[in-house]
């Protein structure tokens, strides 16, 4: 004797979930599980707060879930994910104005990592120093540079994803991410020459 059925698709218990139901599910399970971090990242270049981008990564894939039946018809997740973190980013940026995040680790308080045993502990420390005055200088970008910044630098969205995304065409995406480059550039060696 059985007891209870089984979905031949998994092992749906005596849930009442159909085999297509049960397929969606492992479709977003598996979304999330590959883009969780992209879907953070997007989230966090356009709030810069941790607590707010974790918040609009969470409402990105509840938005993912309710428009479970159009799933299957996707054609490129990535870029479709990328594209609904951003607005539901700027929309939550929006609502609450532009606050910023600050620096829990300022000069004061010790670097957290090291990089290597084999790394002397000053060149961890000016390495750290730089990244954080690169932040800075990143966030001091205008809002159309440094969309396209992160999206490229961080994420690692190509021209034509970033496009899609910020609802740009492609030339645009290019020329920006080489003006904001170009922009880190000079103000990085004029920091040096100081």
């Amino acid at each position: 004797m059985i007891e209870g059925r089984r979905v031949l698709a998994g092992e749906a218990i005596l849930s009442g979930a159909t085999a297509t139901e049960y397929s969606r599910d492992e479709a977003i399970e598996k979304l999330v599980r590959e883009h969780a971090r992209l879907v953070y990242r997007i989230a966090y270049a356009v709030l810069r707060q941790h607590q707010d981008a974790e918040d609009a990564a969470q409402e990105t894939f509840v938005r993912v879930l309710r428009c479970g039946a159009k799933l299957e018809a996707v054609n490129g997740e990535r870029t479709w994910l990328a594209r609904i973190a951003w607005r539901v980013a700027v929309d939550r940026s929006g609502r609450r104005g532009r606050k910023r995040e600050t620096a829990l680790d300022g000069p004061e308080n010790a670097v957290h990592e090291m990089a290597s045993a084999s790394i002397p502990a000053d060149l961890t420390v000016e390495g750290a120093q730089v990244g954080r005055a690169l932040e800075k200088l990143i966030a001091a970008l205008p809002e159309k540079l440094r969309a396209p910044l992160m999206l490229s630098a961080i994420d690692e969205m190509s021209p034509r994803e970033i496009a899609a995304t910020l609802n740009i065409n492609e030339a645009a995406v290019r020329s920006r991410v080489f003006r904001a480059r170009q922009i880190l550039r000079e103000k990085l060696a004029h920091r040096g020459q100081r």
